[in-house]
């Protein structure tokens, strides 16, 4: 029989990559809940109206790259390609707006685009999020920016920060049809998708990477110059915040992010390391897909990290504990080595009790190949081995080699 694969675009996270992510999600999460963050768990399904009606019926994602197909119900249902449609979603249905107050979620997980795989870009991919229902003032702007600088920071990753101002959904609409209009102009230079995007989402063909679309884009009307007074003084008043937190930042008057909902304070986190995709970390500001989608009228805010991008760029993590391995000498002392991995596992110590059978030599090897740093052999009495060193130490009863072991596990982790 042929080996069965895995499906082009997704992939296996195991071993020390699996550790990586846990710790890009251990650190996000810790950051989060210093910030009083709630989580939500969303689902992987939705009804695919939610992501046509949220991030836009032209863009690339509901065009190219939703993963679309019928239940046996015969529902029309999408994988989530991204999270901020689906905790609005959760946020109306939920009547979360109920509670009073304002509303701060993140979540991460799996998220589902069919687009040509890459470096730190899969087909199944994975995010950290966080959103903010019910707050309109640019102090949620800045602290909701500061708080993805401080979860890149604590990963020892290092970016440039670029902002933007969309103006409100007027001021966007007003620009749009004047940018329509340049466009149309210069169509023969732009690139084939970007001719596409002339109708459906002129402001994504500012964005385009393509040298001969940035070339014949470069004369092209500033968005600034549409923008009502409102949001102009909203935007700079987030850049006093910003400035005020000591975080540094640069305006990019050509950020326009991919998703139709996007209203006021656009932002990414960018990096020179992984190639031209080189945005880790993205939001703004959403004020009125609440109410589009049939909730009350209510600000919003939020951002999405990539986990995969955030690992490839995490160079060191936390050494991990150091692991003690338990061997019964003999079959006879089996019992024995079951109570003794579980007395040290009681007191947090990382063990790995040798489960297969054989010699103690093979044994050893196995111990060996996890990388165990101390060897408990269990027979009449308990000895310690210290793998480092060599040496041996015989005690009285496996409460006594604990609490010696304890100490040594101390001394190796500095």
């Amino acid at each position: 029989m042929s080996q069965i694969k895995r499906v082009r675009g997704f992939q296996d996270i195991y071993g020390e990559n699996a550790r990586k992510y846990r710790y890009v999600v251990d650190t996000a999460r810790n950051i989060f809940e210093k910030y009083n963050f709630e989580e939500i768990i969303l689902p992987f399904v939705e009804d695919v109206s939610l992501f046509v009606r949220s991030v836009g019926e032209e863009t690339d994602i509901v065009q190219k790259e939703m993963y679309v197909f019928e239940d046996r119900g015969g529902r029309k249902v999408a994988l989530r390609p991204e999270g901020t449609a689906s905790a609005v979603r959760a946020y109306i249905e939920e009547k979360l707006y109920a509670k009073g107050g304002y509303q701060k979620l993140f979540y991460e997980g799996a998220m589902f685009r069919y687009e040509r795989p890459q470096a730190g870009r899969y087909r199944q991919f994975h995010q950290i999020g966080a959103e903010i229902f019910g707050v309109d003032s640019p102090v949620a702007d800045a602290e909701l920016i500061k708080m993805v600088q401080d979860i890149l920071d604590s990963l020892g990753i290092q970016t440039r920060l670029e902002i933007n101002t969309l103006g409100d959904f007027e001021s966007r609409k007003r620009y749009m049809e004047v940018l329509r209009q340049f466009l149309k102009g210069v169509e023969d230079s732009l690139c084939e998708d970007c001719r596409k995007r002339i109708e459906r989402n002129p402001l994504r063909v500012l964005d385009c990477k393509v040298e001969g679309c940035r070339q014949a884009t470069a004369d092209a009307p500033v968005l600034m110059d549409f923008i009502s007074e409102k949001s102009l003084e909203r935007f700079e008043r987030l850049k006093e915040y910003l400035t005020g937190l000591g975080v540094d930042f640069t305006v990019n008057p050509r950020l326009v992010r991919g998703l139709d909902y996007y209203t006021d304070t656009v932002f990414e986190f960018i990096t020179d390391k992984i190639g031209a995709q080189g945005t880790v970390a993205a939001g703004g500001r959403y004020d009125t897909l609440v109410k589009q989608l049939g909730g009350p009228d209510t600000p919003a805010l939020g951002f999405a990290a990539g986990i995969e991008r955030l690992m490839l760029l995490v160079e060191t993590m936390p050494e991990d504990q150091p692991l003690v391995s338990v061997i019964p000498v003999v079959s006879e002392f089996n019992i024995q080595a079951l109570k003794a991995a579980q007395s040290l596992r009681k007191e947090g110590i990382k063990t790995e009790l040798i489960l297969k059978e054989g010699s103690l030599k093979s044994k050893m090897k196995v111990a060996n190949k996890f990388g165990s740093r101390f060897v408990v052999f269990v027979s009449e009495k308990p000895e310690l081995k210290d793998m480092e060193s060599g040496e041996q130490e015989l005690f009285e009863n496996i409460q006594d080699l604990i609490e010696v072991v304890s100490g040594k596990l101390k001394g190796a982790l500095g």
